[in-house]
């Protein structure tokens, strides 16, 4: 057995499976205690299409408004919150997907009193090319029931 990427065991004569944990990757901090990770990227796999990430929200979080140059995939783990959208917000809840088209301006918010815990994903090896608006100049700041 040799050792795989990020600490790994990788039989001999199989391609290498990366095994990237979260504290292999710095956290980015987000407002209220809040962050996120980019687990799967090209910083710690290299040679990947695809980027993969974990985010936890805090109680009370609103997120900058993002728009991603692809597409974006989420899946909730646990707690609910709402996707604010320039239409209306979309409620989310542990054990829903999410599919958010690229170019969609969106802002994470958990109204709730539980952590919002969230995997995503970019077809892209790292962190697309993102525009952030500052969601205080948006006129909506409670969850609207849209």
């Amino acid at each position: 057995m040799t050792p795989g990427r990020a600490g790994g065991v990788v039989p001999p004569g199989q391609q290498s499976v990366a095994v990237i944990t979260l504290a292999d990757v710095p956290a980015v901090e987000l407002a209220g205690g809040s962050w996120s990770r980019v687990l799967v990227a090209e910083q710690t796999v290299g040679g990947n299409a695809s980027a993969l990430g974990y985010s936890v929200f805090k109680p009370g979080t609103s997120t900058a408004d993002l728009s991603h140059s692809v597409e974006e995939l989420a899946y909730i783990v646990s707690g609910s919150g709402v996707i604010r959208l320039e239409t209306g917000d979309v409620p989310v809840t542990a054990g829903q997907a999410l599919y958010v088209p690229a170019r969609l301006w969106h802002t994470v918010l958990n109204p709730g009193g539980e952590d919002l815990v969230m995997v995503f994903s970019f077809p892209s090896p790292g962190y697309p090319p993102t525009e952030r608006r500052d969601p205080a100049s948006t006129e909506r700041r409670e969850p609207r029931g849209d």
